[in-house]
């Protein structure tokens, strides 16, 4: 998607210049050495082109050979686009860029929580509009990972909305995937939220989220809970987050968690999600009634001592 919005915003810049740009945007399967010569030849009415090579990393021998050569003796009405997908494929077509004086633009993919965080408030910032930090979690946290639907979905809150974005504007627009939402009801109860995870609960429920996954949401956080309140002496936060099965990144919050639970709480809490697991699983009647004690136990248990 980064790569794909660079080369948009090339095509922009040119036709801003030129409205009748004239653009070749091109796949190696496309492509013959003919072709090629055809798009990138001066044009005998000086008319500006835009040539796109996609995937310029699988390019033929012959093909990288003739790009190359365009590099060295560049047509003056010819800009030139190569997207390459990174790694050592095709590195030295790249390094012939390069050294002819083309511009690198580096579309890194965001791989860290916080990296993704920052797509978001730079998605609100390209549109003249501000996210509060919640919300942008609350937003990554609803949409995923996927940065075209992370970009959708910051379009439309830039576009329904008015003013600084807050958590509330997020929850309005994006109830979330259904592991999510469980997620979600997981986080309100250890906190002792009570009233806001009985809430979440009906709500997934109501849209037909499995009680199994709810209560497994719950469970992992429980689980969390143990591992964060009495951790091994020298123990780091990525054998932390590995025992409570949760992304590293996650320990800040779990940390802020934690706080209000005593040993004899998180003990009393992990015995209510045993007990829920067997009554959705076949020992009580009300799945659901299940769930439901099992988040009033959990919140009334954060300040247990």
């Amino acid at each position: 998607m980064l790569a794909d919005r660079a080369v948009a915003e090339i095509v922009a810049a040119a036709r801003a210049e030129e409205p009748d740009v004239d653009v070749h945007d091109l796949m190696p399967s496309q492509l013959t050495p003919g072709k090629l010569a055809e798009a990138t030849s001066p044009s005998l009415f000086g008319e500006r082109r835009v040539v796109v090579l996609r995937s310029a990393q699988d390019l033929t021998k012959d093909l990288a050979a003739e790009v190359t050569k365009l590099l060295q003796h560049p047509a003056e009405d010819v800009l030139l686009v190569l997207v390459h997908a990174g790694g050592n494929k095709g590195k030295a077509l790249l390094d012939a860029a390069v050294k002819a004086g083309a511009r690198r633009f580096n579309c890194a993919k965001p791989t860290k929580a916080n990296e993704r965080l920052q797509f978001i408030k730079g998605e609100f910032s390209r549109a003249g509009r501000q996210i509060t930090g919640d919300a942008a979690q609350a937003l990554l946290d609803a949409v995923g990972n996927d940065l075209r639907e992370l970009a959708a979905a910051c379009t439309q809150l830039v576009s329904d909305t008015d003013g600084r974005v807050d958590a509330a504007a997020v929850a309005r627009y994006h109830s979330g995937k259904a592991e999510a939402t469980g997620f979600t009801v997981a986080d309100r109860a250890v906190e002792g939220r009570l009233s806001e995870a009985l809430e979440q609960l009906r709500w997934c429920l109501a849209i037909g989220t499995a009680p199994v996954l709810i209560n497994s949401a719950l469970a992992g956080a429980v689980r969390g809970l143990a591992v964060v309140a009495q951790p091994e002496r020298g123990a780091a936060d990525a054998d932390l987050a590995k025992r409570a099965k949760i992304p590293p990144w996650k320990m800040k919050t779990l940390r802020q968690q934690v706080r209000g639970w005593s040993p004899h709480g998180v003990a009393h809490a992990m015995a209510v999600v045993a007990e829920t697991d067997a009554l959705i699983k076949g020992a009580g009647r009300d799945p659901a009634y299940a769930l439901e004690r099992a988040v009033i136990e959990i919140a009334n248990a954060r300040n247990q001592s």
